[in-house]
């Protein structure tokens, strides 16, 4: 049976943490909060051995807000849309069984305060069909925590698998990404009214942002929504352990911002070499190991970037929009090792998009890069059409398969891995979060241990092949809910645990809980 005991009882799981440092942004001269997130020693990662709990830097705590037992207050049950982190279609039970039910994946996090309620949306991933579900925070029966906003499109067909989701203020809509190639991948919309129900209870296709990999997705005060892929990459190197850069960064410019399905511009990102050519998707995928690839991945170095137009107008009649990969290859955009997510550092007037790249996911790879990183695009403003890209803490071997990103104050970057299972074993180590201070980028300091729970332990060992293995760090979001263009992520500086601001992650595969971090102090109280 799985062990849902400790959560059910919402016991707090607490390591230790690394000492810090005050800062700020000199350009908006903002105070860093740096020190009030966290601060002591930090925990080492957790070795790929057996079950292992999540251990925290001292000073937090974390508590389960979900976990995939639990049941949907509204369930479809035709679909086997059931429960929090299940679909039940395959009539398997809800244990350790080689006939189990198929493992959904609840992935990135949106909290939003609307009608007085404290709510976090999520799209689920994995198993046969995706949905987006809503966890309602004050709901203390924990049967009634979790509802079923949407798992149909307006013609009453399946979703896809869900990644991304972010709040978009200018439409009132969450917008979730499902990452698959042309044309299945894309974005999908949900209106909520102004109590955070779903008006129509389905998921509506933007076409007007063509199809792709996208994982990552972000909006900017402007209305812009900017895109993160990830579409894998052909094998490369001379073992065929690395992969070729073949996923791009993406920023559409709509037409009407209360109105996506208008359409609009859409463009990805160019990088310019040293000497000024373009870099683009042909001359990396001939060569894996160009020397742009090593001079990315080099502290101190700095690119010119600008944007090249994929597709303007509205939408047209294809379902899917357009494939914007092949199209941003073809329009000469300049490809990346995997990157996954993106956003925009508080203070900065939406200046600064911060975004990961996952690298290969193997500790043997011969290619340059295979470690991806953190970088950082620079601009005018959302608009500009110019800018300038740099890496700002390069990834290594214990620091590696960088996914989701978020700031938890002005300065301190929060980062998480996506290691996969195959490195967890190369390295003997299971996922991690950091903490990037900007000050001292180089240097991350790991604040979450990620451990492996009974389900997942089973999983690794024993699994069907329809459930994935080792948890995952998933989902790191920090946000004080406001459902106002006020609130978009990067608007306003963070402050965890204080003025309404809270923290969350979801542990993804196994028991597929999501947590709420919060103080040790707060949860001794």
């Amino acid at each position: 049976m799985r062990k849902l005991t400790k959560y059910a009882a919402g016991a707090a799981s607490i390591g230790l943490a690394a000492a810090a440092g005050v800062s700020g942004i000199s350009s908006a001269a903002v105070a860093d909060s740096h020190g009030t997130f966290w601060a002591g020693l930090a925990p080492a990662a957790n070795q790929r051995l057996g079950i292992q709990d999540n251990r925290l830097a001292t000073g937090l705590a974390e508590n389960p807000v979900a976990w995939g037992a639990l049941p949907l207050t509204n369930p479809d049950t035709t679909g086997g849309i059931t429960n929090y982190g299940y679909n039940t279609s395959n009539l398997g039970p809800l244990t350790q069984n080689a006939h189990e039910a198929f493992k959904t994946e609840p992935d990135k996090n949106a909290y939003l305060v609307m009608g007085g309620h404290h709510y976090v949306y999520q799209g689920h991933e994995g198993a046969p069909r995706g949905y987006v579900t809503r966890i309602d925070l004050d709901q203390a029966t924990p049967a009634q925590k979790v509802s079923l906003i949407a798992d149909k499109d307006a013609a009453g067909n399946p979703l896809p698998s869900f990644d991304g989701i972010t709040w978009n203020p200018f439409t009132h809509q969450l917008l979730l990404t499902a990452e698959a190639k042309y044309p299945a991948g894309g974005v999908w919309a949900v209106t909520l009214d102004a109590n955070g129900d779903a008006t129509t209870g389905v998921a509506v296709r933007v076409a007007a942002l063509g199809a792709g990999g996208y994982e990552g997705i972000q909006n900017d005060s402007e209305g812009n929504i900017w895109l993160v892929e990830d579409v894998g990459g052909a094998a490369a190197g001379a073992n065929l352990k690395g992969k070729v850069p073949n996923s791009y960064v993406y920023r559409f410019r709509p037409t009407d911002k209360t109105n996506l399905a208008a359409g609009g511009t859409f463009e990805a990102l160019r990088v310019y070499r040293d000497g000024g050519a373009p870099v683009t998707a042909a001359e990396l995928a001939a060569n894996p190991a160009d020397p742009f690839v090593t001079d990315l991945h080099t502290y101190g170095k700095s690119f010119n970037t600008d944007w090249v137009t994929i597709h303007s107008g509205p939408a047209g009649t294809d379902p899917a929009g357009f494939d914007a990969t092949a199209g941003a290859a073809a329009a000469g955009a300049t490809p990346f090792k995997r990157p996954e997510n993106g956003v925009f550092r508080p203070g900065t007037h939406f200046g600064e998009f911060y975004f990961t790249e996952t690298g290969d996911t193997n500790a043997i790879s011969p290619l340059p890069g295979a470690f991806g990183g953190v970088f950082v695009i620079k601009q005018s403003g959302p608009n500009a059409t110019t800018g300038k890209l740099s890496p700002v803490s390069l990834g290594d071997v214990e620091h590696t398969g960088y996914d989701n990103i978020q700031f938890a104050t002005a300065n301190d970057l929060l980062v998480v891995e996506d290691a996969g299972d195959a490195l967890h074993q190369q390295r003997n180590a299971l996922d991690s979060a950091y903490s990037i201070n900007l000050r001292t980028p180089r240097t991350p300091t790991r604040i979450l241990a990620e451990g492996r729970d009974s389900s997942a332990t089973y999983d690794a060992l024993t699994s069907p092949g329809y459930n994935d293995g080792d948890n995952e760090v998933t989902g790191m979001h920090v946000s004080n809910g406001d459902p106002s263009t006020a609130g978009i992520l990067g608007a306003q500086i963070p402050t965890p645990f204080a003025d309404g601001w809270r923290v969350f992650w979801t542990q993804q595969h196994g028991d597929n809980v999501t947590w709420e971090i919060t103080s040790a102090a707060s949860m001794r109280g």
